[in-house]
């Protein structure tokens, strides 16, 4: 199984304006991290500000082909799944709404047994003159740093449901 995002060639990591990887080791079951990930609409549970999640087409989860919309840091943007294998690989590519410049973004998840629970890494990288001028020079760093506060709470997550889980079956 690979350990990294598999991208479209226009976001390859190597030609975009902006990239961050996050990881993390979460001590709960694959299960319970890929859940709260399909939840999205839900992600605010455990993330607040991912609060305004809203899926279009499909069930009330993120399945391949879902489209969905949310408004991050006060932009709206559209969604959609691209890649989903269930408990392993999750990716989607967005568009910023209202932005005639053609800015776009690539995130990807990969979640990786261990013997404790499990890893996650997630990737984005992003092309565009908004997204260059908005993250990129007015936020420096700032993906990086939004992306780990969202590793961390879902691995708090994770972890706080797998504990729960464990002593309800005890």
């Amino acid at each position: 199984m690979l350990d990294h995002v598999i991208y479209p060639p226009q976001h390859d990591p190597r030609i975009s304006a902006i990239y961050a990887l996050n990881e993390i080791d979460v001590k709960a079951p694959v299960e319970t991290v890929w859940q709260l990930l399909v939840e999205a609409e839900r992600w605010s549970d455990y993330f607040p500000p991912e609060d305004q999640v809203r899926i279009l087409t499909g069930g009330s989860e993120l399945v391949l082909g879902t489209r969905y919309r949310r408004v991050t840091i006060g932009f709206p943007m559209s969604l959609m799944v691209t890649e989903c294998v269930p408990y392993r690989r999750l990716s989607w590519a967005t568009t910023v709404d209202g932005d005639d410049t053609g800015s776009t973004a690539f995130h990807g998840w990969v979640i990786t047994p261990t013997v404790d629970g499990c890893h996650v890494l997630t990737e984005e990288t992003q092309q565009g003159p908004w997204f260059v001028q908005k993250l990129g020079v007015e936020y420096p760093g700032g993906l990086y740093s939004y992306h780990q506060d969202w590793v961390e709470a879902l691995a708090r997550a994770a972890e706080a449901k797998a504990a729960n889980t464990q002593v309800w079956r005890a």
